[in-house]
């Protein structure tokens, strides 16, 4: 209870700049929360041991196979597997690069929102800075008020400066560790995508080399000819 009433007369002392400061700090950690929850939940669903018999069923030859494994995965990267194979007759690379751009934004869904505060948490602060030390030379000529409100303006012009910081400074560390989870996903995705490009070649190849070779080869008779 006594630290909750810190936390409150601090809070009062820096200003009205604070309420702003505390709407960004309460978007960062509802951010955070839930990106935390949805790569805990991606992580769930991967699903790396299916992934490998889809291949294996590509290397056999086995096209509707491997659409069957990826068929209703909850694994973003079979998502975009499964989409490419039911469009591998059509345009397989453009059916995969819509499915990967649309996991990939699920992937990088409000990194732009934190990536803002980062830059607008200091940026309060500094402006709680600037109104706090504008109070405090309100009463520079005041001898009798001039010690209380001069401090008083100073320790909001403090109490903003490090509020803001210290967002920023919470933000930027998940905002970093997201990103790089992204930059891995899309590559993940780009790994899964020409694997399957290159098997599906593979087994067009493979089945154009058949055909070729059961084609009978030609027979060389002799020209027809008129006996004298």
């Amino acid at each position: 209870m006594f630290q909750a009433n810190i936390v409150i007369d601090t809070f009062s002392k820096g200003g009205p700049v604070m309420w702003p400061i505390l709407a960004t700090f309460s978007l960062s950690l509802t951010v955070t929360i839930e990106r935390i929850i949805w790569w805990s939940k991606t992580k769930l669903r991967s699903s790396p041991e299916k992934l490998e018999n889809i291949y294996t069923a590509l290397e056999n030859g086995n096209v509707k196979q491997a659409a069957a494994l990826a068929r209703d995965s909850e694994d973003p990267i079979l998502k975009v597997i499964w989409h490419g194979l039911n469009h591998h007759h059509t345009s397989l690379q453009n059916a995969l690069q819509v499915s990967a751009g649309i996991q990939i934004g699920q992937a990088g869904r409000f990194l732009t929102v934190l990536d803002t505060i980062v830059t607008l948490a200091p940026l309060l602060g500094l402006l709680g800075t600037v109104t706090g030390i504008m109070n405090a030379f309100h009463f520079v000529g005041n001898e009798e008020l001039q010690a209380i409100k001069v401090s008083g303006g100073i320790a909001e012009a403090l109490i903003a400066t490090s509020a803001g910081l210290a967002i920023a400074i919470f933000t930027l560390l998940p905002y970093n560790y997201f990103s790089a989870r992204v930059a891995r996903f899309t590559f993940d995705l780009q790994t899964a995508a020409t694997n399957i490009e290159v098997l599906l070649d593979a087994n067009k190849h493979a089945a154009k080399n058949s055909n070729l070779s059961s084609v009978p080869a030609p027979t060389h008779e002799a020209p027809f000819s008129v006996a004298a």
